[in-house]
């Protein structure tokens, strides 16, 4: 087994906008510009930046077996509880998936809440083994577990290794939150951004941020500055869950975030997606109640809601901002704009998750992975319309 130089040589880190080089020597991929790292209001939002939804290492090899070093690192909110696993590593050879291998539990930062401050359990890196492959030349996307940071160490190729053939597909940049990030999916190809790109022939570039679709200015500039054929935004639920925005300061984000990503932009076809059905904050607004085990990203301590000034509640743009206010917004601001940007388009999040969905929804915020897989399902038939473009 010869050992693939991970920098520099001819792997290519598809979905990932930065290597980190760790102290140790490894590198880990991250899913926004290194320099946005100066502007995240928070250790978890660096912590969500390193989860690699989407990001797959490609190459061309005839090699029969691979071997990947790495370090995971997990979170773990319940000190009485197992660390949470670490996710599934994907290996699809000539579009195909061919091989499914459970990441190695490494480091462990124990959290009382998602913004706590983390106390760290160290770990030791694990080696994930794809033996058995087919012979000849193949493209090769090793996916990496979309819910966990991981520091690759080293990669071992029993044949050499070249850089993959141009695909051709267009690329499409999608943003969103936590239910575009996709931690509960069964497996990084089983997102529902990963879905609709296979189906849709489309090279996906997923900047969902698990608790953090926030309308960032950060995120817009990252968007205007990437390369893009396609580019959609689902917009909404983090500002209603997080008592973020008030009506009247959220409609001039929206269009503050959709100016910037123009601005690098501007003909490129652009989909507005509203939140999809959730059940649990359907009326409900910043109010509900936290979520269990994952959405303790929402808890409520500490967020500051207690303090906030609410204003005059007889005044509209102060009340609080609920999903069904979220897609009256959304939808007018599509139509106002399109007059003078034919190639923007909104989507009412619920055509992709609906009340009929609900079963498959068990916290009342994030789909299942079943759920997830339709969601990918629709997204390609409804938007795509196995074009690779909007319809």
């Amino acid at each position: 087994m010869d050992e693939v130089p991970l920098a520099g040589g001819p792997v290519l880190f598809s979905g990932a906008l930065d290597l980190e080089r760790r102290p140790g020597g490894g590198l880990l991929p991250r899913r926004l510009p290194a320099w946005t790292r100066k502007q995240y209001p928070d250790a978890f939002m660096d912590f969500v930046s390193a989860m690699p939804s989407g990001v797959r290492l490609t190459f061309r090899t005839a090699a029969r077996t691979l071997e990947l070093d790495l370090l995971t690192t997990v979170r773990h909110f319940d000190e009485a509880a197992a660390p949470t696993p670490a996710g599934m590593l994907e290996l699809v050879v000539d579009g195909r998936l061919v091989a499914r291998e459970a990441a190695p539990v490494g480091r462990v930062l124990r959290l009382a809440h998602a913004r706590a401050a983390a106390r760290e359990t160290p770990g030791e890196p694990g080696t994930v083994w794809f033996p058995g492959l087919a012979e000849g030349m193949k493209e090769i996307e090793l996916w990496l577990p979309q819910q966990t940071p991981c520091e690759l160490l080293a990669l071992r190729a029993d044949a050499q290794i070249s850089p993959p053939e141009p695909s051709g597909r267009p690329r499409w940049v999608h943003h969103g939150s936590s239910i575009s990030h996709c931690t509960q999916a069964d497996g990084p190809t089983g997102t529902w951004p990963a879905v609709a790109a296979a189906l849709g022939s489309l090279d996906p570039v997923n900047l969902g941020m698990a608790g953090n679709g926030m309308l960032d200015p950060y995120v817009a500039r990252t968007i205007r500055d990437l390369p893009a054929d396609l580019i959609s935004l689902k917009l909404g639920l983090n500002p209603v869950l997080k008592a973020a925005f008030k009506p009247r300061t959220f409609v001039p984000a929206v269009h503050g975030f959709l100016d910037t990503v123009r601005d690098g932009h501007p003909d490129v076809p652009l989909l507005v997606v509203s939140p999809v059905f959730c059940p649990r904050v359907e009326s409900a607004g910043p109010d509900a109640p936290a979520v269990p085990g994952f959405g303790a990203e929402y808890a409520r301590a500490g967020d500051g809601r207690a303090d906030e000034e609410p204003g005059d509640p007889g005044e509209a743009g102060l009340a609080p901002l609920t999903l069904p206010m979220v897609r009256e917004a959304l939808e007018s601001i599509v139509l106002g704009r399109r007059g003078d940007d034919p190639h923007l388009y909104y989507l009412d999040g619920r055509e992709l998750f609906g009340p009929q969905d609900a079963a498959d929804m068990p916290d009342g915020i994030h789909p299942n992975a079943v759920g997830y897989r339709r969601m990918g399902e629709r997204f390609a038939e409804r938007v795509l319309g196995g074009s690779g473009a909007f319809v």
